[in-house]
């Protein structure tokens, strides 16, 4: 007889489940899973970050993972629920080095989706709760060190006298966070950035960036926001606090210290590390190498014809001040997403006479109604007061296969069509190319196949749409001259200043710069899943390329991402580390083919 509740039904499916592991028996195992089921995990059983599709993957998974994993304890945690057919529990598990934490979708009496995760290792936890460390030393100690002369003699040590196991380059919030991780989990590891003070990298950008995504979505690991932080944080606030989670946190941080290269010794297993520290040059040896440089990668900055005999000022929205200086003049922005939205408003509201090109459609969603239809469940205070944490929320985010997250998004983003059906209406009537991605599934698929191609309205749009902010949409540049941009329709734009806000190359072009573009080559495009649309070519992936997981190089790794990304997938990068560290096996299952160089 069947079940009767969900909680039942989700311990029948667990025990058997159970059952059919400890036994080895994985065809058993596998018709537990619907014929189209899915399995995620995240560094549990593959040491990798994986997505089996359908009966044959999960079973080659299991088949090569299973003996070594040995899985246990498969244990519910809390009560399940149901909706729609669909029964939802979440539940705890022991590997034989690890444990974890999982989310099951059940319909039917079968697994839809299963998400397993590596949450801490057995034999190194982390110092917090019952672990936290005393921090007073108590009795009498001639030899006794402070807390603070012991940060000063690390500080000292290690770069100059010791070497890091794992060397961050990039101390941006992904950088920082995962440095915070690694802290708590006793890796020795140095962060270098070439600006002056942590937060930098905010607080240099145009004047009016903010977050575009809400306080709930971004906290950082460990430190979250406090209460009274606003939903949308500006630049230099956001860099502040990363200064002072840096010190709070105890990180081994260099400012003003720049890599100049690096190459690593496939016998030694060892990077070398050559950087320039506040002018001085200083090798480093680490044995595994992070690159926390911005998901975005190198600024596509694109060459038109004349472009070196314009007499003006032009930059590359990466470098782009403010728009104090170019008050009264005539600004021609390239680009139609989100910095040069951000852009085009500043330099409006500092009378600037600007014109926006959009030379293809853009996603646009009002930052309200993605917070009303998209984030609010799970990013909220009323996710909050639904007892939907943080990590909760990021869990549930993460429990979705790439593969079925568009069905999950797509109602989302219908209801804000339908909402805001007037708003869309206008800004198509002033010209602009609108898009709701390839299929219709809206920000966070065409944010995770290609990094770009949209804009989280915050006001720029209502300029747009009035005439305030000019538009020139489906053209391109033919030609820049002395004191003007030429359209590819034969029309000519009066331009004093040109920002080119084209957004980024690949991560991976960092590599070729850093290291080599053997190297960039070998491991190929970061980020997009392979959906066979634009800007992210097939085939299907089912993972974002080579983010914080093993690449076809050993011992480099790529982090970025959003705030919410950083935080959560810093957890798993940090796992991979430590055990290699500590020397433990991990075997990765499924180490992803390059089919992308760039």
């Amino acid at each position: 007889m069947p079940a009767s509740t969900p909680t039942q039904q989700a311990e029948q499916w667990l025990a058997d489940f159970d059952a059919a592991l400890r036994a080895g028996d994985i065809p058993r195992a596998t018709a537990l899973f619907h014929d189209d089921g899915y399995w995620r995990d995240l560094v549990a059983f593959t040491w990798n970050l994986k997505t089996l599709e359908g009966h044959a993957e999960i079973a080659a998974m299991l088949e090569a993972t299973l003996a070594r994993t040995a899985p246990r304890q498969w244990q519910l945690d809390g009560e399940a629920s149901e909706s729609d057919g669909v029964i939802e529990a979440w539940f705890t598990f022991v590997t034989g080095v690890a444990t974890g934490k999982g989310l099951l979708r059940l319909k039917a009496g079968r697994c839809w989706t299963l998400l397993t995760t590596m949450q801490a290792l057995e034999a190194y936890p982390e110092p917090r709760g019952h672990n936290r460390p005393k921090g007073a030393e108590h009795g009498a100690n001639k030899a006794r060190e402070t807390w603070r002369e012991a940060r000063e003699r690390e500080a000292a040590e290690l770069g100059i006298t010791r070497q890091p196991y794992c060397l961050i380059i990039g101390g941006g919030q992904g950088g920082i966070g995962l440095a915070a991780r690694l802290r708590q989990m006793n890796v020795p590891t140095l962060v270098i950035d070439k600006h002056e003070r942590p937060g930098d990298a905010w607080r240099k950008r145009y004047k009016s960036l903010c977050l575009h995504d809400p306080v709930w979505y971004d906290h950082l690991p460990y430190l979250p926001f406090p209460d009274n932080w606003p939903v949308f944080a500006p630049k230099d606030k956001i860099g502040d606090w990363l200064e002072m989670y840096t010190r709070v946190m105890e990180l081994n941080y260099w400012s003003n210290t720049e890599c100049e290269s690096a190459s690593f010794d496939e016998a030694s297993g060892e990077w070398t590390v050559k950087v320039m520290r506040d002018g001085e040059p200083l090798t480093l040896e680490p044995k595994q190498l992070v690159l926390a440089t911005g998901m975005s990668g190198v600024p596509n900055v694109p060459h038109f014809p004349g472009a070196e005999e314009f007499a003006g000022e032009q930059h590359h929205s990466s470098r782009h001040p403010g728009p104090d200086a170019y008050r009264g003049k005539q600004v021609v922005v390239i680009g139609a997403n989100n910095s040069a939205h951000d852009i085009c408003a500043a330099l409006w509201e500092n009378d600037a006479d600007v014109t926006m090109v959009q030379r293809s459609s853009t996603h646009i969603v009002k930052s309200d109604s993605l917070m009303q239809h998209a984030l609010g469940p799970l990013y909220s205070e009323e996710a909050l007061a639904n007892g939907i944490t943080t990590d909760k929320a990021d869990l549930i985010f993460a429990s979705i296969p790439y593969r079925l997250l568009p069905d999950f998004q797509r109602p989302a983003f219908d209801a804000i069509r339908e909402q805001d059906a007037d708003f869309y209406r206008r800004l198509e009537r002033a010209g602009f190319l609108l898009d709701f991605g390839a299929d219709d599934s809206g920000l966070f698929l065409k944010y995770l196949r290609r990094g770009s191609g949209y804009y989280i309205d915050v006001g720029a749009s209502e300029l747009v749409a009035s005439g305030e902010i000019k538009l020139r949409s489906g053209v391109d540049v033919a030609c820049i001259n002395r004191h003007s941009v030429s359209l590819s329709d034969g029309s000519e734009l009066p331009a004093d200043l040109i920002v080119y806000a084209t957004g980024y190359g690949s991560m991976n072009g960092w590599a070729a710069e850093i290291i080599s573009q053997e190297v960039a080559d070998k491991v190929g495009k970061c980020w997009g899943l392979g959906s066979d649309t634009p800007k992210d070519p097939g085939p299907w992936e089912g993972e974002l390329r080579n983010m914080w997981k093993p690449t076809q190089q050993p011992a480099l790794w790529f982090h970025g991402g959003n705030l919410h990304q950083s935080r959560h997938y810093s957890h798993y990068l940090a796992l991979q580390l430590k055990a290699r560290l500590e020397g433990l096996e991990t075997p990765v299952y499924g180490l992803q083919p390059v089919h992308h160089l760039a």
